[in-house]
Order: structure tokens, then C-alpha cells, then sequence
């Protein structure tokens, strides 16, 4: 079996890495070459187009930004989906918004290609030791299929539902993790401001039940300042606005999470877009992160 990988940036790297760690041979593409290098050094070979990449793969991985990129990648003038093989699976672990994966389907089913939407949930870190979560949407027959690729990227897979049903997931966990974040931080605020230290307040907060688990892995980069990107700030606001766009279509009312997109969107205006998305904090504490607390 042939595997195709488009979109080699922190995410898919890591996760083509690792299904080429497991013997699988890898046909890649992505816009920067240079990303594909250490794929290319273990084996893999590299397709000057989205379409020469579909010409030989039986299963074709896409790991892309948005929805925008994904289509373009797909449907575009230089797109690949009319150059999949007959039955072919198409796979897309993007994070888009559910309609997006249905509009996909269908385009994949007129011609008679295998549609999968399997967004996942994990950091850098995680997606290299492959201990990610896949919610995946999709007829049963082909979750089935392509298990044993997945099983090489994470270590969870729930087969949600139909088409869109694991990008519909994947909004509600990313809401969680966006508004989770931007509370963290705005606790934090409140917390120093009243002269609490940050090293009380992280040693008191992080072991009680009101705090979200995924904060602890947060707590070196607040502390350290470095907000080297696992997630970055950017794409998790374009997926709190995504979740924002499925409530709309849904009749669904987010006021709290209309809110904390637009949140991160004025941290993108003060420089903060390429940093993990947990330097909502240093926004919040007017962009410095300085320890203000007096108490020990």
C-alpha cells in the first residue's frame, strides 16, 4: 500500500514521520519543500503536484491549515481529487468546519473516491510520539480501512459518526480548549493583580478540579515566556471561528466563545499569531506576562 501525505507542516510532519516509522512507503507534497527534507532522507518521495501525488497512492493524507487550502488542494485548477484512483480513500485530518467535510464528501463520492474526515486532537509533542486522538466521521467500512494508519499516529480512534461528524467534534474540543485557555489566563490576571504570586496561584490552581488538565503542559511556557508554537495562537482562533460559523449554520448561540474569538484575534493584531495559542496569557497581562503577585 501506497500513502500520501499533503501538508507537511507541525502537525503532519510529525504524523507522516511516524507512518513512515512503521514501514509504510510515503509519496509527499507540500507548497515548501524544504519541510518534506527529513521524510525524503528516511525514504519518501517527493511529487511536484498535488496530482502526480494522486496518481500513486491508494490512501492520501491532508494535513492543511483551513478549509480554503484544503478545497484548493482538492478542487483547485492543480487540484488532486480527479486524479485519485477509482476507490481510493481521501483522508482529511484538517480542522475545518463540518459543512466543509460534507462539501467534500460529496465532490469525493461523484468521483467515486472514499471520504473520511479524522481531525485530531494533540500538540506537537504528542503528534511525535503518536499518541494522538482521532475523531473520525465516515462510513464504518472505511474507518475500518484505514485503522491501522491511524493506530501509527495516535492512540485513540472514535468513529464519531457520518461525514462531518469528526469535524463536528472537533469544534466542540476546540472551543473547550480555546475558551479554557483564555479563562486560565484571565484568572491568572485577576490573581496577580490582587498580589497573589503566579507560583501560588499555578501550584494551587493546577491541582483542583475547576482547572482543565491540558493547562498543566502550559505552565513552562508561561513561566519561561517561551511560546515556542505547539498549537499556534492563529489557527486556534480560525477554529474558534469555524465553531462560530457551525453554530450559525446550526441555530446554535456562542456568545462566550464569540467573544473569546475575537479575543484572540486582537492577541493576532499585537504579534501574537505564530506563538501557541496559550500566549493568550502574555496578552492578557498586557503583552509582557510579568509576574505582578507580592504574596509567596
Amino acid at each position: 500500500m501506497k500513502i500520501g501525505f499533503i501538508g507537511l507542516g507541525i502537525m503532519g510532519s510529525r504524523m507522516a514521520a511516524n507512518l513512515q516509522k512503521r514501514g509504510y512507503s510515503l509519496v509527499v507534497f507540500n507548497r515548501t519543500r524544504g519541510k518534506a527534507q527529513p521524510l525524503l532522507d528516511q525514504g519518501a518521495t517527493f511529487a511536484d503536484s498535488p496530482p502526480k501525488l494522486a496518481e500513486q497512492v491508494d490512501v492520501l493524507f491532508t494535513m492543511l491549515a483551513h478549509p480554503d487550502a484544503v478545497e484548493q488542494a482538492a478542487l483547485g485548477t492543480n487540484g488532486f481529487l480527479s486524479h485519485l484512483k477509482s476507490n481510493a480513500l481521501w483522508v482529511d485530518c484538517s480542522s475545518v468546519n463540518p459543512s466543509f467535510s460534507k462539501k467534500m464528501a460529496a465532490a469525493a463520492a461523484a468521483g467515486r473516491i472514499r471520504f473520511v474526515d479524522a481531525p485530531v486532537t494533540g500538540s506537537a509533542p504528542v503528534a511525535a510520539d503518536g499518541k494522538l486522538i482521532f475523531w473520525v466521521g465516515g462510513d464504518a467500512a472505511d474507518v475500518e480501512a484505514i485503522r491501522p494508519l491511524l493506530l501509527c499516529m495516535g492512540n485513540k480512534i472514535v468513529h464519531v459518526g457520518g461525514h462531518g461528524m469528526g469535524t463536528s467534534m472537533k469544534m466542540v474540543v476546540n472551543l473547550l480548549l480555546g475558551t479554557g485557555m483564555a479563562a486560565f489566563a484571565e484568572a491568572m490576571e485577576l490573581g496577580q493583580g490582587l498580589g497573589l504570586s503566579q507560583k501560588m496561584l499555578f501550584d494551587s490552581l493546577l491541582s483542583t478540579p475547576t482547572v482543565a488538565p491540558f493547562l498543566a503542559s502550559k505552565r513552562e511556557k508561561i513561566e519561561s515566556g517561551n511560546y515556542e508554537a505547539e498549537f499556534p495562537l492563529r489557527w486556534m482562533q480560525k477554529d474558534m471561528h469555524l465553531a462560530s460559523v457551525s453554530a450559525y449554520e446550526a441555530g446554535v448561540a456562542l456568545p462566550v466563545a464569540n467573544v473569546t474569538k475575537e479575543i484572540y484575534r486582537l492577541a493576532m493584531r499585537g504579534g501574537h499569531e505564530s506563538k501557541d495559542f496559550s500566549a493568550i496569557y502574555e496578552f492578557a497581562m498586557g503583552d509582557d506576562g510579568k509576574e505582578r503577585g507580592t504574596q509567596p
